[in-house]
C-alpha cells in the first residue's frame, strides 16, 4: 500500500493545502482511500474521517479521446453522488490545459460531519503505459 501525507495546518479548524500529491496507479480498478487526521504532540493522531476515490469514471471519460478543446470545457456525462460514492455534489470532467481534470467535493465517512475538496489529474511518467491503452 502506498501512503502519501499533505504538510501540517496548525491551528486552523477548516484547513487548506492546496498541495498536489502524486500517487502511482496500479490497479486503477481499486479506490484511493483519503483519510483525514488531526496532528498530536503527545499522542497517536486521530482520524477524523475517510473517503474513497473511484477513479473509473475519470479513466473511462480519458478513454474518449478528447483533443484540443478550450480551457474549461465540461466533457463527458458527470458523476452523481450515490450510496456506493462519497461525492456531496455532481462532479465533472473538465478540460484544462490539454489535460481532463476533475474536481470532487467528498463526504467523510464515520465521523459526524466533514467535506474534503479535491482534484484528480493523470499523469503519464515516462517508460509508464498510460492508461489509454
Amino acid at each position: 500500500m502506498q501512503k502519501v501525507k499533505t504538510s501540517v495546518i496548525k491551528n486552523n479548524c477548516n484547513p487548506e493545502w492546496n498541495e498536489e500529491l502524486t500517487l502511482s496507479i496500479k490497479n486503477p480498478n481499486v479506490p484511493i482511500i483519503l483519510s483525514v487526521h488531526d496532528k498530536d504532540t503527545f499522542t497517536n493522531d486521530d482520524k477524523m474521517g475517510e473517503a474513497e476515490i473511484d477513479i473509473q469514471p475519470y479513466i473511462e471519460c480519458m478513454k474518449m479521446g478528447f483533443q484540443n478543446l478550450p480551457n474549461g470545457t465540461k466533457v463527458g456525462e458527470g458523476v452523481q453522488p450515490n450510496s456506493k460514492n462519497c461525492l456531496a455534489e455532481e462532479s465533472c470532467f473538465v478540460w484544462n490545459n490539454g489535460k481532463i481534470c476533475q474536481d470532487m467535493r467528498l463526504k467523510l465517512r464515520n465521523v459526524e460531519c466533514g467535506e474534503v475538496e479535491v482534484q484528480i489529474e493523470w499523469i503519464d511518467l515516462h517508460g509508464h503505459k498510460s492508461s489509454q491503452s
